[in-house]
């Protein structure tokens, strides 16, 4: 009973952090910068994402332009493009095997199945986390080196913004999510291995007594 509640717990993660992966993967907000300027009227905040760059006006207005050049972006966009998706896919992936992996449910026929089906769901949990980690590291890094360059004017200047966090928080719960269903799969074959099912044996003088009452009765 404990094992599926704490893979229902997982699960719960598994769900979480799929959800904020498509969240931050079509986020404007991935850097941001805020240009206050002389007048408080004509503050104006710009955001860049992974496919478009918004800008919001003190006014009220807001406005966004879609990148459609792949090849003119930076190396660092392109792979944080490929990475997010690649989280997002193997994410769903995870939650279909494991929804019939889990003792919870009704589906995927034995025990060893289940487990065959809940492990490989944690390996693409894993997989999906590492996939939405390295681009959010790798992205806040190229904020943090440009912001810390004094060659770069004060208006270019960006900060790292809402998406990068629920990036960061939805691989941290993709990959906790994908370790207790890989952990609690090993642990039930480490104790089937440990403790074998018992096996009843006979003693040979029952089976010489009952043979002997067997001719007896024959007799």
């Amino acid at each position: 009973m404990a094992s599926a509640s704490l893979q229902f717990f997982a699960f719960i993660l598994a769900l979480f952090g799929a959800f904020g992966d498509i969240a931050a993967t079509l986020l404007p907000n991935w850097k941001v910068n805020a240009d206050v300027g002389s007048n408080i009227i004509t503050a104006i905040t710009q955001m860049q994402g992974l496919w478009m760059d918004c800008t919001w006006y003190s006014t009220g207005m807001f406005s966004c332009t879609l990148k459609y050049s792949i090849l003119s972006l930076p190396v660092y966009i392109q792979a944080a493009r490929t990475t997010m998706v690649l989280s997002c896919i193997l994410s769903a992936f995870g939650i279909c095997i494991t929804t019939v992996g889990m003792k919870c449910t009704k589906l995927g026929g034995d025990t060893d199945s289940k487990n065959h089906a809940s492990f490989a769901g944690g390996v693409c949990f894993i997989l999906a986390g590492i996939s939405g980690l390295v681009p959010t590291c790798w992205y806040t890094r190229e904020i943090i080196s440009n912001f810390l360059d004094q060659t770069i004017p004060e208006s270019s200047k960006h900060e790292p913004g809402g998406a990068v966090y629920t990036g960061f928080i939805s691989a941290g719960f993709l990959l906790i999510a994908g370790v207790i269903f890989c952990s609690s799969c090993f642990k039930r074959q480490q104790a089937a291995w440990i403790y074998p099912p018992k096996q009843h044996h006979f003693p040979a003088t029952e089976q010489e007594s009952n043979a002997g009452y067997n001719l007896k009765d024959y007799v």
